[in-house]
Parts: structure tokens; sequence; C-alpha cells
């Protein structure tokens, strides 16, 4: 990829609940600086960016004080916001990206399309409700945020685990790689991948 051309994005976000800054760069070496104040979410971005192969820089300050939810829907939030402005005008992408990504007893299966359209589907049984302090409901909450306002479709299904935590770390490696894969150039003089000629 040539840096003049380079795939990158800063997004700012401030509410009443959290403040947010991301920086994105897919062409990256997968190397992340990530402060939430979610130590969960921080470890499972990490993994994100290192099998993504994109660079992350992240700092949020949220009401973690009142529980994570605030923080980690946010952080889903502009982590999309920032993918897909990265992403442009999709000129020459594979667009499409799968991974059926083994941690130990657990599998899990990811498909995403950088459609245009924000969509979830999301089947994952989380054995129990709380990783340390974090709890797992959450994980979905921030895939939703993520692919809708990333306008991108994503399916997550676990095919077999009975550990939360090596459950959840094959979901967000899994997605690192699936980004990976619908965000490489396959044709730099390339269309739009669309009958359409958008997306």
């Amino acid at each position: 990829m040539n840096r003049q051309n380079a795939r990158q994005a800063q997004i700012n976000r401030t509410t009443v609940e959290t403040s947010i800054s991301v920086s994105v760069d897919l062409d990256g070496n997968g190397s992340a600086a990530v402060n939430t104040g979610v130590p969960f979410l921080d470890h499972m971005l990490v993994l994100l960016a290192a099998h993504g192969g994109l660079n992350l820089e992240l700092e949020a300050r949220g009401d973690v004080a009142v529980d994570a939810h605030h923080t980690v829907e946010d952080v889903g939030i502009c982590l999309g916001l920032a993918v897909k402005e990265a992403l442009g005008d999709k000129k020459g992408i594979e667009r499409y990206g799968h991974v059926l990504l083994p941690m130990d007893e657990s599998l899990v299966a990811v498909a995403l399309d950088f459609s245009g359209r924000g969509y979830l589907g999301f089947d994952v049984p989380l054995p129990v409700p709380r990783v340390g302090n974090f709890d797992t409901e959450l994980v979905e909450e921030f895939l939703r945020a993520f692919a809708v306002n990333g306008a991108l479709t994503l399916h997550v299904r676990l095919l077999a685990g009975k550990n939360t935590h090596h459950i959840i770390e094959a979901v967000f490696k899994a997605l690192g790689r699936s980004i990976r894969l619908a965000a490489a150039v396959k044709d730099p003089a390339g269309g739009v991948p669309s009958t359409k000629g958008v997306l």
C-alpha cells in the first residue's frame, strides 16, 4: 500500500458519559496502544489489532464507576466509525472476510461484509456472566455498536466452547482476522466490489 494513499482515520467523540479518541491505520503492523479503563476490553482490542494487522491507538475515559457499559459501547461506536472512514470509497477491496478460529476447546466462526449496511448476527452463548470484573454481555453490545457504526454486516457464531475467556478471545481474534481479509486491497486500480457500484 502506497503510504500516500494510507487508509487511516481518527475519531474523537465526547458525551456526558464518555470521552474517546481512536486512530486506526488499516495497513499497519498490528501494534496497539489501548487504555479504556476496562482492562479486559484493552486485552481484547490488543488481540484484535494484532490479528487484524492494523495499528490502533485508543484512549477512553468513561463512567466506569457506574459500570463499563457506556465505555464498551462507545468504544465500539468509535472503532466502527474509524474503520469505516479509513476504508474510504472501498475501491479494490476484497469486501468479504471470514474465519473459523480455534482457541483451545473453543471454536468460533466470524464472517463480515463491508456492505454499507450495519447488522450484527450474534449466536454466542457465554457460560458465565463475568470474566474478572467484565460483564460478558458487553461483548454483544460492543460488536453491535462496531457493526452498525462501521456500516458492516457481521455474523458471529460459537461452534464449541466451555471457557468464557477462551470464547471471547476467539471472537476478537477472529474479528481481527476477518477485518484483515475483507479490507485487503486485491486490485488497487479496481472499482467498488458491488454490482451496484457503491457500498
